[in-house]
């Protein structure tokens, strides 16, 4: 049976109840106190359903607050199918999608789709790769070109920049500048020093690859693409930009500068939770949705 018809995409109650499962698996916790056991669900026809009092602080409750659903007037069913949708969407689902998907305007689409973006921004454990372990970088610009334009000027490409470990996770960036130094203090943050760093033939990489067990460098002006053996390449970061690319091209045709770091982080988690199934990467990123409330006014000042 396909998931999609399960009825926590179309009854709100049965959404709250799964929520509630997620965040509070062993029962209801205080958002503004951590109480856990001196809290009492509210009955009566009167209140609202999910309504938990807790006794301490003598606060009413419910399992949206401290996320990002809260005081949202959409129901808690259309978000969870809008999880579902871009959870299992792996070039991304477009705003407008949404809004004809779930019946609701493309204002609040939008808006939920970046909400969502927050959720699967999910704290990394700790540095990429390790001893025996190889992480590439590489880096790659988003944006249209002049040739495709009539008359009005292109913006400049924005660059992008991405770590992978091999059979592991990746992490990308939006960076200002593509420099040494800019990208050395993302390399060095994100990549354990013990790991082997691959990169392309870009001298930003030369310096800050002498700080790593081991530098190899695929020389892609000279049609070098892997050598024999498979050891030197860089193919996993560029699968990672396919997919990508594919988004940029196929789904959302732009991305705002503003909102650029969100992407990366939609399609690195995409990634590093492609082992599962779409369901379950639903269910993390709905885990993600906590401590994550995202106002109107954030974005909107951010865009302007």
């Amino acid at each position: 049976m396909c998931d999609l018809t399960n009825p926590i995409y179309s009854d709100a109650d049965k959404a709250r109840e799964h929520l509630e499962a997620l965040h509070w698996p062993n029962g209801p916790v205080c958002p503004k106190c951590g109480e856990t056991e001196n809290v009492t669900r509210l009955q009566g026809k009167s209140t609202r359903a999910g309504v938990v009092m807790c006794n301490a602080c003598r606060k009413p409750f419910t399992v949206t607050v401290g996320t990002i659903f809260e005081r949202s007037k959409i129901g808690l069913n259309k978000w969870l199918l809008g999880f579902r949708l871009m959870a299992g969407s792996k070039k991304g689902i477009s705003a407008h999608q949404l809004h004809r998907s779930l019946g609701i305007t493309y204002k609040s689409a939008w808006f939920m789709s970046h909400r969502i973006r927050e959720a699967m921004d999910i704290e990394p454990e700790g540095p990429l790769g390790g001893e025996n372990t190889v992480v590439e970088a590489d880096e790659t610009y988003v944006g249209g070109k002049q040739k495709n334009r009539a008359t009005r000027r292109v913006k400049p490409k924005k660059p992008v920049m991405v770590l992978v470990q091999r059979e592991g996770h990746a992490r990308s960036f939006h960076v200002a500048n593509v420099n040494a130094k800019e990208l050395r203090g993302l390399i060095a943050t994100n990549v354990d020093r013990a790991s082997h760093l691959m990169t392309d033939e870009a001298h930003v990489y030369t310096k800050v690859g002498r700080e790593f067990a081991g530098h190899s460098v695929v020389n892609h002006s000279a049609k070098e693409y892997v050598t024999t053996g498979g050891f030197k390449h860089s193919n996993t970061a560029e699968n990672f930009f396919s997919i990508f690319k594919r988004g940029v091209i196929g789904t959302y045709h732009h991305m705002s500068e503003a909102h650029l770091g969100r992407y990366c982080r939609e399609f690195d988690f995409r990634y590093n939770t492609r082992n599962i199934s779409d369901t379950e990467r639903a269910e993390e990123a709905l885990k993600g949705a906590r401590g994550k409330r995202l106002t109107y006014k954030q974005p909107s000042s951010l865009a302007a």
